[in-house]
């Protein structure tokens, strides 16, 4: 009989052990991914109010950003991506295997809420084309909008600085 009911609960401890490896936290404290100290560091230094912190391995395949248009650093599945929440906005940001940050992004949902200068650029560079979807990047000393443009089956991608400056573009 004993043995009967240890057996629901051992199955439950086993699958229970075996989810993902990646874990929420409030902090930047993640037990199940192993993130450097150092790196944990210049995280909280950067982002000290951060929430549902998520650390993994980089992943080229789960970036939100062009990594092409920024010119970032090139990374690999050494480094490391963390996802978290910060002044109502999902951020993804990026660290080198020595702790170096590389950038941070997020979506920005309401596009009116870019700068006038952005809009004048997209109005009069791009008549006919509509906003798909913009990230706002961080890097370094920079600060861009990633603005995915499209009219029909034309698209472009622009990376956009706060004056309306297109420092890069791409077209489909």
């Amino acid at each position: 009989m004993k043995l009967r009911m240890m057996f629901p609960v051992a199955a439950a401890l086993v699958l229970l052990s075996c989810g993902s490896t990646k874990t929420t936290t409030s902090t930047s404290t993640n037990s199940a991914y192993n993130v450097p100290s150092t790196i944990q560091t210049s995280f909280t230094t950067q982002y000290p109010t951060a929430s549902n912190v998520v650390w993994s391995a980089y992943d080229v395949a789960t970036v939100p950003v062009d990594w092409e248009l920024t010119s970032w650093t090139t990374l690999s599945p050494t480094d490391h991506a963390v996802t978290f929440d910060l002044d109502g906005n999902k951020y993804h940001a990026w660290y080198d295997a020595n702790g170096n940050w590389i950038g941070s992004a997020y979506a920005v949902t309401n596009t009116t809420s870019l700068p006038a200068a952005i809009n004048s650029t997209i109005t009069n560079r791009y008549p006919g084309y509509t906003i798909d979807q913009v990230q706002r990047e961080m890097w370094k000393d920079h600060m861009a909008y990633e603005v995915k443009l499209k009219n029909g089956d034309n698209k472009v991608k622009l990376l956009v600085d706060e004056n309306g400056n297109v420092l890069k573009e791409k077209t489909k």
